[in-house]
């Protein structure tokens, strides 16, 4: 299988059902979508459940109960029942551009994971795109920020290909690796709970065993719905995890993608 996408998500079914029609309108599929849920209700089991009744590729639920912010713990098991040797990773409020997929195939490279980017709805546009379920936007359009973000260029994209060990602004919002190196490195670290850096602390990671950084730009363009801020009293803890992999060359945590 090419690819697998896995989709984060966390009770907002109305922003993941965006996201779902998005990757279903995509000009080139993933494999398969595997929606990663730290424990959301049965609305949006409801949802999925809908989806899955017509969804172009196999759409798989992995689920686990409400017991706080776990979110690596849910992504290690996506990522364990992931049939793809390459895996696109996105959040639940992440619509992306047609291309998007096409565009993470396209530049996808061995020894390389990527970091994308994303345009940032605001409040007041993300109020309409939840009433009117739009999934579609123009470089022009108002009420989106980051604008260089949703510039679509492909072609002048490996013109801006970033610094290959800057780890320090990887967003698991947009995000790609190869299986093997996500493995290779034990993937998420199971003991980063609760909101924050838990995607810097694994790039971190893959950085010191070898893996360089594609700082992805003009390509792979998505769009990040606007929600009010997590609770981020982990935040700090999370940050000083990320300080200790840099500081110590740290290749693999203790728990991780093994563990679950």
């Amino acid at each position: 299988m090419e690819c697998t996408l896995v989709i984060s998500t966390y009770n907002w079914p109305q922003a993941l059902d965006l996201v779902l029609k998005s990757v279903s309108k995509q000009n080139v599929l993933p494999g398969e979508v595997i929606i990663a849920d730290d424990g959301s209700n049965e609305e949006t089991k409801q949802l999925i459940a809908a989806y899955q009744a017509s969804f172009p590729v196999p759409l798989i639920h992995m689920w686990h109960e409400d017991d706080g912010f776990r979110k690596t713990i849910i992504l290690n098991k996506a990522f364990k029942a992931a049939k793809g040797d390459y895996i696109i990773q996105i959040d639940g409020d992440i619509i992306i551009h047609p291309d998007f997929i096409k565009d993470h195939l396209k530049f996808r490279e061995k020894g390389y994971y990527i970091k994308g980017s994303r345009g940032l709805l605001t409040k007041e546009f993300t109020e309409k795109v939840l009433k009117s379920k739009q999934i579609n936007f123009s470089l022009l359009q108002s009420g989106i920020k980051s604008r260089f973000n949703i510039t679509r260029l492909p072609l002048a994209s490996r013109l801006l290909y970033g610094k290959p060990d800057n780890t320090r602004k990887v967003k698991g919002c947009n995000f790609a690796v190869w299986k093997s190196d996500f493995i290779a490195v034990n993937g998420y670290n199971n003991d980063v709970k609760g909101w924050g850096h838990e995607d810097i602390e694994l790039a971190a990671r893959l950085v010191n065993h070898g893996v360089k950084q594609r700082h992805l730009k003009l390509a792979a363009i998505c769009f990040h719905i606007h929600h009010e801020l997590a609770s981020r009293h982990k935040e700090a803890d999370n940050l000083q995890s990320y300080y200790d992999v840099v500081h110590n060359k740290v290749v693999r945590c203790e728990s991780g993608y093994d563990q679950v």
